[in-house]
């Protein structure tokens, strides 16, 4: 989010700032979301916009929420280049906020691994 800030919904915690605006990473398996098993949609912690479906999580064992797609039009991607390595950097279309990483390690049917940091989403579970 180079000259950019996200648009802030409600207040976010100073880790979610560090994340989110600072390009951090939490500390992997910190998450409660990585063994969240409900039904649902994951929203972006600073704007509410909607960014993952439950039915696309799956465990990948990296320690982070992941996923193998976003909703349509839901994340944005840019080369990351940074701590000496290439990798595709995710955030979100709507506040720009960094979300996370893809990886092509993912399982089918997109092989993708959205890699993506707990702090950044809430869960919001689906109507019983």
């Amino acid at each position: 989010m180079t000259g950019k800030t996200a648009p802030l919904c409600g207040t976010l915690t100073p880790e979610q700032i560090r994340v989110m605006h600072g390009h951090g990473t939490e500390r992997p398996g910190s998450s409660p979301l990585n063994f969240e098993k409900r039904t649902g949609l994951y929203r972006c912690a600073a704007c509410n916009a909607p960014l993952f479906r439950s039915e696309t999580k799956y465990e990948s064992g990296s320690g982070w929420p992941s996923y193998y797609d976003a909703l349509p039009g839901a994340v944005e991607t840019q080369t990351d280049t940074s701590h000496g390595m290439t990798r595709l950097e995710v955030h979100c279309a709507s506040c720009k906020g960094h979300l996370g990483h893809i990886f092509p390690d993912g399982p089918r049917p997109t092989g993708q691994r959205y890699c993506i940091n707990g702090v950044a989403l809430d869960f919001v579970p689906d109507p019983a």
